[in-house]
């Protein structure tokens, strides 16, 4: 019986070697680097507004990255804005990009919570947004997760600068 539970933990020590030597030998990869390429509107239900959203998916390791399925979460002003998914399947190639294209859904509570935040009495001359999400490795350990951030300057006093002097 002695025997046999030695046999036993020598077993389960190599598998936990063999197991944690895998690991280490696996490639390290550098985090993708998303960006928004473009959006477009699409047609919507009642209450939502749909938007086709064009990331640009950098990959900066030496290896093409398969993926099939992506999915998406956008935060405008420090608050939940939109989600999507797509399933659209392909290939990032290694040192190189490829524009993912993922529909997102706003509804309108966040659009009118997103709206009221902004009219809190303070200017607003710049927006903020953050993103993340992940491409669907075709593998089972591909799965890339991605987060991104970034800002844009709103117009200063818009309706002023379209405006022209009468005589």
């Amino acid at each position: 019986m002695l025997l046999q539970s030695h046999r036993l933990v020598r077993s389960m020590l190599l598998l936990a070697t063999v197991m944690l030597s895998s690991c280490a030998s696996m490639p390290s990869r550098d985090p993708l680097q998303v960006t928004v390429a473009g959006v477009e509107s699409i047609p919507g239900e009642g209450m939502e507004l749909r938007l086709l959203v064009k990331l640009r998916v950098q990959n900066p390791n030496d290896t093409p990255i398969d993926f099939d399925g992506v999915s998406l979460n956008l935060d405008v002003m420090g608050r939940d804005f939109a989600s999507g998914v797509s399933d659209q399947a392909g290939t990032v190639p290694r040192f190189g990009e490829a524009v993912v294209a993922v529909p997102v859904t706003v509804s309108l509570m966040r659009m009118a919570r997103q709206v009221l935040g902004m009219l809190d009495g303070k200017p607003v001359d710049k927006v903020t947004y953050s993103m993340s999400g992940k491409l669907h490795g075709a593998s089972m350990f591909g799965t890339q997760r991605f987060t991104s951030k970034g800002e844009f300057e709103l117009p200063k006093n818009a309706s002023a600068a379209g405006a022209v002097d009468a005589p």
